[in-house]
């Protein structure tokens, strides 16, 4: 269930991102005085993948969203079980989606940044990678009224050099994640859940994508399984000991990156 085994799934997402771009120029991210807590890096001084705690919490993540369908549909599992979870969204989607975005962060789940278009990030510059970053940070912030305050990036890979570049320039920490049901390999909504259930620990980062129907169809039974085994669900600012995301009110201010 690593990281790795991810790299080598790069398809399937071009007929996603025919979305137009976001007009107006890309933002520098607001810089929050909010520091990654010690002993909860594994991977580098900013990498997030679970968090050492002995309070039986994780957190849920979704990744590659929003999607027209599905991603209601699981809105309204999580809703119905009072659970927030944290939404990894690709900024052209969130463009394409303002509403559903927007409905997102109504119902008290967190957004993050899992860039623009949902590249390959080891393959770019500095210069392009910011952008990525930006564009999506901006289109999340318009929707949202607050942007980002963490990234992932597509397929798990960002060097340990890049991930130092973006919470140096723009705050943002990596997260990535300590389990992995391997819904993208499309396994079916029983396997999905039990590799969710049975893989899940305290402090867990839990990795799904809400552009998959098995996996949304998967969460009723994992959610419930885990509650079964007495886990609460937090967000990942929550997980890490940060303020609730839309508990912030700090701006986004265009290219100064000054909180507003």
């Amino acid at each position: 269930m690593s990281v790795l085994t991810r790299r080598h799934f790069a398809g399937g997402l071009s007929a996603l991102l025919a979305a137009p771009a976001l007009a107006g120029r890309a933002f520098a991210q607001a810089r929050f005085d909010f520091t990654i807590p010690q002993g909860v890096t594994q991977g580098g001084t900013t990498t997030i993948s679970r968090v050492p705690t002995a309070q039986p919490i994780v957190a849920m993540t979704f990744d590659d969203g929003p999607h027209q369908s599905l991603t209601p549909q699981l809105l309204d599992i999580l809703r119905a079980r009072n659970i927030r979870a944290t939404f990894y969204l690709i900024g052209r989607r969130v463009a394409m989606y303002p509403d559903l975005t927007r409905r997102i962060a109504a119902e008290g789940h967190e957004i993050g940044n899992h860039t623009w278009t949902h590249p390959r990030l080891t393959s770019l510059g500095n210069t392009s990678l910011l952008r990525e970053l930006d564009r999506t940070s901006a289109a999340i912030n318009a929707v949202a009224g607050r942007p980002p305050v963490t990234m992932r990036p597509p397929y798990g890979l960002l060097s340990p050099r890049q991930r130092g570049l973006i919470y140096a320039e723009r705050r943002l920490p990596t997260v990535l994640w300590s389990v992995d049901p391997e819904d993208w390999r499309r396994p079916g909504s029983s396997v999905v859940a039990s590799r969710i259930v049975s893989h899940a620990h305290t402090g867990a980062v839990i990795l799904s994508h809400d552009i998959i129907g098995a996996t949304v169809h998967a969460m009723p039974a994992a959610l419930d399984g885990l509650t079964a085994r007495g886990y609460r669900f937090v967000t990942v600012s929550e997980l890490m000991g940060w303020p609730r995301w839309d508990s912030r009110t700090m701006g986004f201010t265009p290219a100064l990156g000054a909180p507003g």
